[in-house]
């Protein structure tokens, strides 16, 4: 094949299996995943660019998770200690699964105890870019589930970090201390921020930050840069721009990482004993997801809360096979191992996705299997809300929700409450007089509450392209029968309301130039 035909042969595979996946009801990171194995399994070229853009995926992403994080909720009982617990558990259970295939005869390569050591920390992590992904396509990463969720990724990565800078024998550069300064240098680039103006020049500034202070410049210190990019997204988190500019980084951030997830598929074709290995590793799935589940619970979770962190922290890690290929250059693992770990991740997110595709029906299913507790028993941020005299109820406390909010009170309007899944922005806006509720809209719970008050009308403020109809649909399942208003960004969701039988839908484009027009008439003509 002409070398030149490489890169359209490549862009082929992943448009047609990345559409095969939507059509499936799945991910399409799915068949990005599926796209890769082929094209390793093809006579096709190897791109050894494909790997570098998605390290560079991996590291913005990272930095985007920085950019929304609460450093001081990884000091929190519920992040440290989940994150601790389900390590060691889910690391014996999975060296012990290991041990245990080896001991039998089914191997996928040569293995030393360590190795199988090595395996069973690796098979401990769980997907940060599967489960970030899946927060982000929920809106759900400031929710409670969500920042713990996060938290404890956090944590591993650190520990993966931390491993694997031991493993690798690199000793830091004296100079590492000084990257202390980063601290007061993230004020200077916070003022520097404030002058960039809008639109591609805070991508190349985010980007910029990612990868040179983030990335790069603790490589050069002898230490991992994917660490980096996620401390220089801590140190501006803090930024009054930094929700832009995360925002700013997201359609570069999905390109970027589709060349990673084609790249695990690259790695090399699974023998019969990878796959059988793979096929094994499957097992530990459900015990994944019960061991989070069961932990969060102890910690004084709601039962929900536990169900969702559990579904969310299913898949394996891609760090794994970063723990995995370390073993493997030091003979502690034969290469076939390799490929088995990248099968069980690739199959470890295939069953995470259908899992959690739709889980409102399965999350409720297990809800219920687990026992009850008394509610002063349960985290602060998981106790009851009162909601008596709760008369409209406005979903999302945005610009759009916030206005809505001001409006209905300065016009007398009493009962009025608004639902928001940001803790700090809950926070805030509590703090300013308002009455607000941190709850996620997919909580049957909530629901149930709120039809207890029998509130009668409900808005729809969502600024997340598709949100407004997600809640709906709770809406609709559940005993409301009050009038619904709704705001739509496009005209196709607008008439898809309309459909449902929403009482009023406000265009936000046509609102705003209604509003021109009332402010240009009050104005008048100039003298």
């Amino acid at each position: 094949m002409s070398p030149a035909l490489t890169p359209a042969v490549y862009l082929t595979a992943v448009v047609l299996l990345g559409f095969a996946a939507t059509l499936l009801r799945l991910p399409p990171l799915v068949g990005f995943l599926a796209a890769g194995f082929v094209l390793g399994a093809c006579d096709v070229e190897h791109l050894g660019y494909v790997e570098v853009l998605g390290d560079l995926g991996v590291a913005v992403l990272l930095f985007t998770i920085g950019l929304k994080l609460d450093l001081r909720v990884l000091a929190r009982r519920e992040v440290i200690g989940t994150a601790v617990a389900t390590t060691l558990v889910l690391g014996l259970a999975s060296t012990a699964l290991v041990g245990g295939l080896v001991a039998c005869g089914l191997t996928a390569d040569t293995v030393t105890p360590t190795g199988v050591a090595c395996l069973g920390l690796a098979l401990s992590f769980s997907s940060t870019v599967v489960v970030v992904k899946l927060l982000e396509e929920r809106d759900d990463t400031r929710a409670l589930y969500g920042r713990i969720a996060i938290g404890v990724l956090v944590v591993q990565d650190v520990l993966a970090v931390a491993y694997m800078t031991l493993a690798a024998g690199l000793t830091p550069s004296p100079w590492a201390a000084a990257l202390v300064l980063l601290w007061p240098a993230s004020r200077v680039l916070g003022r520097v921020l404030d002058r960039v103006s809008h639109g591609e020049m805070r991508t190349l500034f985010g980007i910029a930050m990612a990868l040179l202070p983030g990335y790069l410049l603790f490589t050069l210190l002898g230490l991992d840069g994917d660490l980096g990019a996620l401390l220089m997204g801590a140190l501006l988190a803090s930024h009054p721009a930094a929700r832009e500019l995360s925002a700013s980084l997201f359609t570069i951030k999905e390109l970027l990482l589709v060349s990673f997830f084609v790249s695990i598929g690259l790695d090399g074709s699974p023998g019969a004993g990878a796959v059988a290995v793979a096929l094994a590793l499957l097992g530990l799935l459900p015990l994944r997801a019960l061991t989070y589940t069961v932990v969060v619970r102890v910690l004084g979770m709601r039962r929900r809360t536990c169900v969702l962190v559990g579904l969310a922290m299913t898949a394996y890690s891609e760090f794994a096979l970063i723990v995995v290929a370390v073993a493997v250059r030091h003979g502690d693992l034969g290469e076939q191992w390799q490929a088995a770990a990248c099968l069980a991740l690739a199959l470890s997110f295939v069953v995470s996705s259908v899992a959690n595709r739709g889980p409102a029906r399965l999350v409720r299913a297990l809800t219920a299997r687990i026992p009850h507790r008394c509610d002063h028993t349960l985290h602060p941020e998981e106790q009851p809300v009162d909601l008596a005299g709760v008369q409209t109820v406005v979903f999302g406390m945005g610009r759009v929700g916030r206005a809505t909010y001001a409006r209905l009170v300065a016009d007398g309007e009493s009962g009025v409450l608004g639902i928001d899944n940001d803790a700090s922005k809950v926070e805030r806006l509590g703090r300013a007089g308002l009455r607000v509720m941190e709850a996620d809209a997919t909580d049957q719970d909530f629901w149930e509450r709120l039809d207890a008050v029998h509130a009668t009308k409900a808005v729809l403020a969502m600024p997340e392209p598709g949100a407004n109809l997600h809640v709906l649909e709770w809406l609709e399942r559940s005993s409301f029968e009050g009038r619904v208003i709704a705001a739509a960004r496009w005209d196709d969701e607008a008439a898809e309301m309309r459909r449902r039988g929403v009482d009023a839908v406000i265009n936000a484009y046509d609102g705003l130039g209604a509003a021109l027009a009332e402010a240009v008439e009050a104005v008048g003509a100039r003298p």
